[in-house]
């Protein structure tokens, strides 16, 4: 949906404005307010006793963290299936010599990108754990040197570190690139789609807009980058919204983008628009953080696992915060009054393998396991239910082999920067290992090491392993691995450490067709258990990490205010966007 409002600068938007119809201006609030500002509210934070929080991974985390901060009398269950808290965030310090080094079997750097990476690292800010934090500055050679691989070598992809005739040059004799340039000057008198469309792959959108050479060479790579993922499988309603409103407002994508470069407007969905008016009005505190968030990317000194190992340390501390690891949830069902949710749930502990169930009530639950995993659950409870979660048991998920290398000569790399990626249309000779990408951890997260070296990260399967029964073991990972950097990085040395991760199922794919099934998902939680019961994670609303903890940010700020119900209510609503002009045009 697009909502008119005067194209003033952000800042007075943000002060007099809110996309609303006709631009009528309510009374300002703060977005994310600690007070009870209207009845709806008070009524709310008087009926949150009792919260269970489902998984102990990062929104997990963040959940029971702002939960707390939000609402301090109310008792907080959090509970995880394993014997560890992070989930996905895994960050492992290995022995090599008398040093050590970091290994990252999960996300290895955060974009502190507007709005959701300023959550993130306001969150750090009220961790106090902002003296652990490592950035890489946009100038960098990692922030500047980006590759794909195509079709035997590495090509650099054309950016701000080269000189413009050479980024020209490039897009011109580079075959990775053919056809591309005619495709973006063309892409404007291409047929806008049917308003029958409601939604698309993201290969689809981008080769009948684009020409398929960008789809298969470029975008397929970047998608193997982010979600590991098919991009001819992938929803770009859901992916790409603002491509897909270009399309809707201008008829042509190339069309909004030289409207915002010509008139310094920007279009922005109302809810980052509230989130960015709430660090307008509360910005970061801490000087090293305001550096961070202009820099590239930023990580942890001992790695990003020390984000979820300060939430688990701080969450102990408090009193009214119960962690219950090594638990399964064997049930979940409401009761008959409808102001409770029940939970069944089973200990299991090397002295007792498997003890028996027991049940427990909650005022609240925040589930941020899988929308597989929680359907399951509920399955478990109502052997016949007519109320079925199916609609977020649909999001598929891909497994990826992640393979960590140090080599102590520092000196191995051919080019510098972030990394390459691998697109679909790699000749098979090129990646029978069927790899994803490649990135250079000893550029990307400088000063996180003790010891002089390379570092590199192999990522390998994604999509390329979907229907496979079975993976390959850690001796094969690591020989696939040392085979891809021997083949394109011309490295034959062996590594001096060697670390082997198969994360199975950790990227959820947001199929064509997710924003449907998203509203259809909320409006079942809505009337199945009338805001008991609220989701959030990365099978919902965004795969990395800063969507994780912007997602948590918003459940707890839903159920304070009474304001949302489900963690789904932004795509029952649908996006409401607004143009505006950035600060300083």
């Amino acid at each position: 949906m697009r909502v008119s409002c005067p194209v003033i600068t952000l800042d007075a938007l943000l002060k007099q404005c809110y996309p609303v119809s006709q631009c009528r201006r309510p009374p300002a609030r703060r977005a994310y307010a600690t007070a009870a500002a209207s009845a709806a509210s008070v009524k709310a934070r008087s009926e949150v006793k009792e919260v269970a929080v489902l998984g102990g991974g990062i929104t997990g985390l963040a959940s029971a963290w702002y939960i707390s901060q939000e609402l301090p009398h109310a008792r907080i269950t959090l509970y995880e299936g394993s014997d560890r808290l992070g989930g996905w965030l895994h960050s492992k310090q290995v022995d090599v010599g008398d040093s050590k080094v970091v290994f990252e079997q999960g996300p290895r750097t955060l974009r502190p990108n507007m709005p959701n990476g300023l959550v993130t690292l306001e969150l750090v800010q009220d961790l106090g754990l902002e003296d652990q934090v490592i950035m890489t500055s946009k100038n960098s050679v990692a922030a500047q040197n980006r590759f794909i691989y195509y079709p035997d070598h590495l090509v650099r992809m054309p950016g701000p570190g080269a000189p413009f005739f050479q980024n020209f040059a490039t897009l011109f004799t580079e075959e990775v690139f053919s056809g591309v340039p005619s495709s973006l000057l063309w892409e404007t008198w291409q047929t806008r789609r049917s308003k029958d469309f409601t939604d698309e792959s993201v290969g689809s959108f981008v080769s009948r807009r684009l020409g398929s050479a960008l789809a298969d060479n470029i975008v397929s790579a970047v998608f193997h980058g982010i979600y590991a993922g098919d991009i001819y499988q992938l929803s770009a309603k859901t992916i790409l919204p603002l491509q897909y409103l270009f399309e809707d407002e201008y008829g042509s994508i190339m069309k909004g983008v030289l409207n915002g470069m010509t008139t310094g407007n920007q279009w922005l969905p109302k809810q980052n628009l509230q989130t960015i008016r709430h660090f307008q009005e509360y910005p970061l505190k801490s000087e090293k953080l305001r550096a961070v968030a202009k820099a590239s990317v930023f990580t942890f000194k001992k790695g990003i696992g020390e984000l979820a190992e300060r939430l688990e340390s701080k969450l102990r501390e408090r009193a009214n915060v119960r962690i219950m690891t090594k638990t399964r949830i064997t049930g979940l069902r409401q009761d008959q009054s409808g102001n409770n949710i029940s939970l069944n749930t089973m200990k299991s502990s090397s002295e007792a393998p498997q003890q028996s169930s027991e049940s427990s009530s909650y005022t609240h639950v925040i589930s941020t396991v899988s929308g597989k995993a929680l359907n399951a659950i509920y399955r478990m409870e109502n052997k016949f239910p007519s109320l079925s979660l199916w609609y977020l048991d649909q999001a598929p998920s891909v497994t990826v082999m992640v393979v960590n290398l140090f080599f102590s000569n520092p000196a191995l790399l051919p080019v510098h920067g972030f990394g390459y990626l691998l697109p679909r249309t790699l000749p098979f000779s090129q990646n029978p290992e069927r790899a994803l990408g490649v990135v250079f951890d000893t550029d990307a997260t400088v000063g996180q090491d003790s010891i002089p070296g390379t570092k590199l990260t192999v990522m390998l399967g994604g999509h390329w392993w979907d229907g496979w029964d079975s993976y390959p073991d850690e001796e094969e990972g690591a020989s696939m691995a040392k085979a891809i950097i021997a083949r394109h990085l011309g490295i034959m040395e062996e590594p001096q450490a060697v670390h082997v991760g198969l994360q199975r199922d950790c990227i959820p794919q947001y199929t064509v067709g997710h924003d449907e099934r998203m509203q259809l998902g909320h409006q079942l939680l809505e009337q199945g258990f009338g805001g008991r019961l609220r989701v959030a994670g990365n099978s919902y609303t965004g795969v990395g990490l800063n969507d994780c903890v912007r997602a948590a940010k918003d459940v707890v700020q839903g159920l304070v205010t009474g304001e949302q119900t489900t963690g789904l209510d932004n795509y029952a609503k649908g996006v409401v966007w607004a143009e505006v002009r950035l600060r300083g045009t």
